[in-house]
């Protein structure tokens, strides 16, 4: 993946999990970041390890705030542009699981998963098309084996990401004329701390993690670096003519069926 290095990537949700490996990853190829998210000393944190691997410290630049709010999604893309002077990929990687059913969904909690699983994705991609067709660029969204299966008790989870699959295929058959591609990687169970953050118990996790041995094809759950890598390869040249797709990273757990 010789072919990012010096791209600018713009990363949101880089202060933890997919997103933080990813720009630890892209650092590694040499890629410009701006990494985004909610905490900034988490967000410190990846720098410094994006530094680790080489990455020069002028080579990173940090935009902390959440994707729900629309001026600083409007910082991201102008920080960007005017830092790097260009973008090449755009990683769309925030995003948060609930725990409900279609009985017990709070709408509360319903229009904050959309929001930023599914909104910010449009408004930030928005933003920064007009960029992307300069450089002819891609984007990545992050999306869950969730969006091609179905699952109890994790409703709006599964729509937020059914609905960005299908944003994923649209895009890339609007902007496939101007030479912008547009991939998403559907991930299966990832070491990361979503799961806690959404209020599992460490018991229930591990509980969870235990059962991959039979909800996963491959009989373990992923890790964040095996989907880093994807995200990598989706944003390189090495996938040039990849559009429009939705990879699955989930150890085989999406062909899986019930027996």
């Amino acid at each position: 993946m010789a072919s990012l290095k010096d791209k600018v990537a713009l990363i949101t949700g880089a202060s933890s999990g997919i997103g933080q490996g990813t720009a630890i990853h892209m650092a590694s190829l040499g890629c410009k970041l701006t990494i985004s998210g909610r905490k900034m000393d988490n967000l410190q944190k990846t720098a410094q390890m994006c530094e680790e691997q080489g990455l020069a410290k002028e080579k990173i630049q940090i935009v902390g705030g959440g994707v729900t709010d629309n001026a600083t999604m409007r910082e991201l893309v102008e920080k960007t542009i005017d830092y790097f002077g260009q973008l090449d990929v755009l990683v769309n990687c925030a995003g948060i699981v609930i725990y409900d059913t279609c009985e017990s969904i709070k709408m509360e909690d319903y229009d904050n998963l959309m929001n930023i699983n599914c909104r910010s994705v449009v408004y930030l991609s928005n933003l920064a098309i007009p960029n992307l067709i300069k450089t002819k660029g891609c984007i990545v969204n992050v999306s869950s084996v969730g969006g091609l299966r179905s699952f109890p008790q994790v409703t709006s989870y599964c729509m937020s990401k059914a609905a960005l699959d299908q944003y994923t295929r649209c895009a890339a058959l609007e902007l496939a004329p101007k030479q912008v591609r547009v991939n998403a990687v559907n991930p299966g169970l990832i070491v990361t701390e979503i799961h806690r953050s959404a209020g599992m118990s460490e018991e229930q996790f591990s509980q969870l993690l235990h059962d991959t041995k039979s909800s996963h094809a491959l009989g373990r759950p992923g890790t964040v670096d095996e989907v880093a890598k994807c995200i990598s390869f989706l944003a390189s040249d090495d996938s040039s003519f990849i559009t429009g797709a939705t990879l699955s990273v989930d150890g085989g757990k999406n062909v899986m069926c019930p027996r």
